[in-house]
């Protein structure tokens, strides 16, 4: 029982690192507790079914909202929205039940202050391919200085490695391990020695994002989207003319799907907005593709009101924009008429001469995604989002969160652009700056400026993520047959 909760007891300490607590400073500590269960439990099927109670208790406190977003905007009763979840919990899971099997190997191992924090990240990296991905351990590093210098290197693993390492020589302390084996951990120190992270700067250029705080469950009636798509220009128009013209109009992605395309309408007042206010305009569309299912698309109108790129959303959300099979029953959260369709290709924005990188909304949780934009010459980022679904729970700050580092990683500027919040602008260090209160109409200008410098994490990817696997299987491999090191009585 004391294994079972000590094992519990990092699920706390996890989901009190993130939104709505937010205790930053115990994500290096967090994993010790599960890393002490596992070296004193000797049997490999208990050592995952420690890991998986752990990661039972840490996604139901850290993504309790998904209970409500089915419920309340899914079609699910209570019984069923609860009951999926409870489905959700048990796959989930399943990720930290394989990483404490084999952190519980490698814990018990002269080198486990290098092996174990490698096996969390290899299991971390899995957890997009596998279905759903929320928060890295490292994205709680955000406001640290030292640890972030790593972001531009490798990502927010590096931070999740830098975590999992000083839980993991922490966990080593209390079971009073020869100091040799936790003499590892000092090679941390060479943090200091990496580029400290850029200073604040105003930006350059200008840019306007609008927040039209529209409700999720309004009667989307053809005259009721018509007073939104009104509202939206008018919106615009006022933050534009408040000073020098902007030269980026960001709309965000909103419930009612807008048909630029399809609507003659709504494509002259979009052409004409982005004529009258001479920028560029971002905004959420949803055409079709040669099969006729909808996308869900971040279109670029120019100056002159023509329509000069196009980006269609690639990593769709699973029971908000399509329905895995067998999931039939729950019915889509999207307004759209059929399941979208996922783009094809990964499309940088050309505005003039400069370049954008948009994606759209949950996009952003996938660095290895979002790095590809600057790999391809990207030199702003942009998220439109429609965080609406969400409701008043912690997912806000935890998507603002994760966004912020995949400015760090890149150095780039980022615009966020949402529904009704949280809109903001995050600078090349992941420095927040927040422009609206949630729930509130408006249109705000901020600044910004295009850079083109790329770093190594642009360039290359996950390189650390595989380095962490073949360190992770060479322990394990190492690991077989050899005597563990128990603890002391």
């Amino acid at each position: 029982m004391l294994n079972l909760w000590l094992a519990l007891f990092t699920a706390v300490l996890l989901i009190l690192t993130f939104p709505r607590f937010d205790v930053a400073w115990l994500a290096p500590v967090a994993l010790a507790p599960l890393v002490v269960a596992l070296v004193r439990e000797r049997r490999r099927a208990r050592r995952f079914l420690l890991g998986y109670a752990a990661g039972l208790a840490y996604w139901a406190g850290t993504c309790y909202w998904i209970q409500s977003v089915l419920y309340v905007h899914g079609g699910l009763g209570l019984a069923a929205s609860w009951a999926a979840f409870g489905l959700f919990l048990l796959v989930k899971a399943l990720h930290m039940g394989v990483f404490a099997l084999l952190a519980g190997i490698a814990a018990s191992r002269s080198w486990a202050v290098v092996a174990v924090p490698a096996l969390w990240v290899a299991i971390e990296r899995t957890h997009g391919p596998l279905g759903f991905a929320w928060l890295a351990l490292g994205n709680a590093g955000i406001e640290m200085d030292v640890p972030m210098r790593l972001a531009p290197y490798t990502g927010v693993y590096g931070l999740s490695f830098v975590f999992a390492s000083l839980g993991a020589a922490l966990a080593l302390t209390i079971l009073r391990r020869p100091r040799r084996q936790i003499a590892w951990i000092l090679a941390l120190g060479l943090l200091y020695l990496l580029p400290r992270l850029p200073m604040a700067r105003r930006g350059a250029e200008t840019a306007v994002l609008v927040q039209p705080n529209i409700p999720e469950t309004a009667d989307w009636t053809e005259q009721w989207v018509a007073g939104m798509h009104r509202r939206l220009e008018l919106l615009s128009g006022r933050a534009a003319e408040e000073g020098a013209p902007p030269q980026l109009i960001v709309w965000p992605e909103v419930p009612a799907p807008m048909y630029y395309h399809q609507d003659a309408r709504f494509r002259d007042m979009v052409n004409d907005l982005a004529r009258r206010t001479g920028a560029y305009l971002l905004l959420n569309a949803v055409p079709y593709n040669d099969q006729g299912a909808p996308l869900n698309s971040a279109l670029l109108v120019s100056p002159a009101g023509q329509p000069i790129g196009r980006y269609d959303k690639m990593y769709l959300v699973p029971f908000g924009e399509f329905v895995p099979w067998p999931f039939g029953f729950i019915r889509k959260i999207s307004t759209e008429a059929g399941d979208f369709a996922a783009g094809q290709k990964l499309v940088v924005l050309a505005a003039g001469d400069h370049h954008i990188g948009a994606f759209v909304c949950y996009e952003v949780v996938f660095p290895h995604l979002v790095r590809r934009f600057a790999a391809r010459g990207a030199e702003l980022l942009v998220n439109i989002s429609n965080d609406g679904w969400y409701g008043r729970t912690a997912a806000r700050d935890q998507h603002l969160k994760i966004a912020r580092m995949r400015a760090a990683e890149n150095r780039r500027w980022l615009l966020r652009a949402t529904n009704d919040g949280i809109t903001a602008t995050i600078d090349p260090a992941g420095r927040v700056y927040r422009h609206l209160p949630s729930y509130v109409e408006g249109a705000v200008r901020t600044r910004f400026s295009y850079l083109a410098e790329r770093t190594v994490y642009s360039s290359y990817g996950d390189w650390f993520v595989l380095v962490c696997a073949v360190i992770g299987a060479a322990g394990l491999f190492l690991s077989r047959g050899g005597s563990a090191a128990r603890p002391r009585p």
